[in-house]
């Protein structure tokens, strides 16, 4: 008999929920409502629209129960390092930030002043980004912070809006830069450093944690019966690396979507100078696996991009953008995906000409010129991030699976496969829901172990695999793309 899951996966541009079949070794996904999640501006701060995200997740719930199916279980992943506070009573306060605003800025001032980098690297293995939970949580108001019971991280709030269990999920609490992966639990060092109350932050639970019915009055409200709620990984790459279809060694992963996530799995956490400097990242995985890693700007610059230029009277699809990327002139002009002008939204194709001008570039001449300079720099940028990987495990990588929404765009796909000069092999696209599923599927019972849960991916997806070419093309340009992120 094929069983049945929900899944809610929350991108930092839309969300899904989705319905998840596995039967006979095989899974599939029906996507049964899909909506907007961007953060809003309000009196120029970015917040995220709270209430009406749980209304759509109830919209999506409803529609799941016009199916009749016995489902299982439901989680929710998200996004990392956003937060919601919850008062004794167990109610959002608003607002909920997005870690793009501005005030981020600040809370790194602040932070610099209590407590020293090497400190923080040390105590949580997590490279230092400005929009990381320990920079936003220092900028909020002491009264806010003394109203709140407990901080939950944005898929765990889901996850407790449909159980009434308070808990963060590993993979997820990993993101915040205040939990240690040594120790494996929050940092009392850091609490104690920048005057956090013990307890602020929910408990922790581990990946695959049952955390019982959905309350009644939300299953009676959307038509289900009280299935199981289910932590399973609350992090969305974290839900993706757990459905990658790899096997055997020496392979690594890229989850491409507003974010490029890429690295390896290992078994304990890397935490040394040369990771620090090389800015390497400590996450946790299923099965309290270390996803040691780099966050890298992704294709939030075409997103930002699209954007802008919707607003004119011509409207682009993707697969348009794509298209003229593809007949514009190669490496005419290259950024630096990192520079910190490209993480604030607004006008992305101004910010890039700025940058190619300052760099003593040709700004891009039209839009598929703008999008070739994208493509090609998050390319090289994969090669460079590659290489220090490379050079900090010793391990030389044989070839790269890419996950994600990112998957579906051969042209990039295949720009990296040339960069990287290694096969790359693409999908399946829907990699965090999967990962999301499966691991429900493991925490029932459903699936033996991991193992079992990715080879259930290889035999349910064709991947799609991209072959190295103009090599030295690619090796001129890499030349020319280190002299800008010097």
């Amino acid at each position: 008999m094929p069983t049945y899951y929900l899944a809610c996966d929350l991108g930092a541009d839309s969300g899904r929920v989705i319905l998840g079949t596995l039967d006979h070794g095989k899974i599939s996904l029906e996507e049964l409502h899909r909506f907007p999640t961007g953060a809003t501006k309000v009196a120029g701060a970015l917040h995220w629209q709270f209430d009406r995200l749980l209304n759509e997740l109830k919209t999506g719930l409803k529609q799941a129960a016009t199916k009749n199916l016995p489902i299982a279980s439901i989680s929710t992943d998200s996004w990392g390092v956003d937060y919601v506070l919850y008062d004794e009573r167990g109610l959002p306060l608003s607002p909920v930030w997005c870690y793009r605003d501005s005030r981020t800025a600040q809370g790194v001032e602040t932070v610099k002043e209590k407590v020293e980098w090497p400190v923080i690297y040390a105590e949580t293995g997590i490279q230092f980004m400005a929009l990381n939970t320990i920079y936003q949580i220092v900028t909020e108001p002491p009264e806010r912070l003394t109203q709140a019971k407990h901080i939950l991280l944005i898929g765990d709030a889901f996850n407790f809006f449909c159980s009434g269990v308070a808990r963060n999920e590993v993979s997820n609490a990993s993101t915040t830069q205040l939990y240690n992966p040594t120790y494996k639990r929050w940092s009392q060092r850091l609490f104690a450093a920048l005057g956090l109350r013990e307890g602020l932050f929910a408990p922790i639970c581990p990946s695959g944690t049952k955390l019982g019915p959905m309350k009644k009055n939300l299953a009676t409200e959307v038509g289900l019966p009280p299935v199981e709620v289910i932590a399973s990984c609350s992090h969305d790459t974290g839900a993706a690396v757990a459905a990658v279809p790899a096997s055997g060694e020496n392979w690594a992963y890229l989850s491409s979507g507003t974010w490029s996530l890429m690295g390896v799995e290992k078994p304990q956490p890397v935490i040394n100078d040369q990771s620090r400097n090389l800015g390497f990242t400590n996450e946790i995985g299923y099965g309290d696996s270390v996803r040691l890693l780099k966050n890298i700007i992704g294709l939030w610059l075409i997103q930002e991009s699209r954007r802008h230029w919707n607003k004119g009277a011509k409207k682009y699809e993707f697969a348009e953008l794509e298209k003229l990327a593809a007949a514009a002139p190669p490496f005419v002009s290259l950024i630096n995906p990192d520079d910190a002008r490209f993480l604030s939204p607004d006008d992305m194709p101004k910010k890039i000409a700025d940058f190619c001008r300052e760099t003593g570039q040709p700004a891009p001449a039209d839009v598929g010129a703008c999008v070739r300079c994208i493509y090609e720099s998050l390319a090289l940028f994969y090669r460079s991030t590659l290489r220090k990987l490379e050079r900090l495990t010793g391990q030389k990588i044989e070839r790269m699976h890419i996950v994600g929404g990112g998957s579906k765009d051969a042209t990039l796909n295949q720009f990296t496969a040339n960069a990287l000069k290694i096969p790359v092999l693409a999908g399946p696209t829907e990699c965090a829901a999967l990962g999301n599923i499966l691991v429900q599927a493991i925490a029932l019972g459903h699936l033996e172990s991991h193992e079992a849960a990715r080879e259930v991916v290889r035999n349910s997806f064709e991947l799609t695999t991209f072959t190295p070419q103009a090599s030295a093309e690619w090796d001129a340009a890499a030349k020319r793309f280190e002299r800008l992120l010097s």
